[in-house]
This record gives structure tokens, sequence and C-alpha cells, in this order.
């Protein structure tokens, strides 16, 4: 048996394996661009818990850039709402320079909502 054919109906190569002709696939090559947090994070979920999205986006090449487009969504809206509710609660520079831990406490319980509302809303939808 030949250890390599080619189906002219699908046009595809098929390479013996054991007692099976299985499909030679290989993935296009495209520049991986890094993925930051927000895109890790919803790997991560549609890895575990939607797997035929996952699969699909992967076997048809477009998985990082889904994950670099959902990324740049929940970057910007992350951004938006700390500064929405900075402003809106009065977190600002002058309280910065005035009182430093106040300032830190307040700004770390903004960022947590932003990012339970960004996970919600982006990461884990």
């Amino acid at each position: 048996m030949e250890k390599v054919i080619y189906d002219e109906k699908n046009g595809l190569w098929y390479e013996l394996q054991g007692d099976y002709y299985i499909p030679c696939l290989k993935l296009p090559e495209k520049e991986q661009q890094p993925i930051g947090m927000w895109g890790k994070r919803h790997l991560r979920y549609i890895k575990q818990n939607r797997k035929v999205l996952y699969l699909n986006l992967l076997t048809s090449g477009k998985l990082n850039g889904y994950l670099l487009k959902l990324d740049k969504q929940a970057e910007e809206m992350f951004s938006l709402l700390e500064k929405q509710m900075a402003e809106r609660e009065c977190v600002t520079e002058k309280l910065k320079s005035d009182n430093q831990m106040e300032w830190v406490a307040r700004m770390n319980n903004i960022r947590s909502r932003a990012t339970e509302i960004v996970n919600h809303d982006i990461i884990y939808n």
C-alpha cells in the first residue's frame, strides 16, 4: 500500500497510518499576534464550556483574530467603565495627591467592579 495518496474528488492528500488513510490537514500559516488578558480568559472559557465554537474557530484559522478582536473590545469597555466610575465617584488626581491610600482603595474597588462587568458581558457570555 502506498504511504501517501491523493484523492482527486475532494483534493486532499491522505497518509497511511496503520490500516487507515488519514487526511493530511494543516492549519494555514498566519502570523500569530499576542493575545491579552481578556482574550486568554475567553479562550480558557470557550475551551472548557463551548468546545464546538472553539474547534470551529481553531480549524478555520480564525481563533487568533477572534480573540484579538474580543480582547480589544473588552479592554476598551474596561477603560471606559473605569473612567466613568471614577468620575461619578469623584476619584480624582486631587484625591490621589491628598490621600493616596484612599485613592488606591477606591480605584481597586472600581477596577474590581469594572472587571466583573466585562467578565459578565463579554468574556463569559
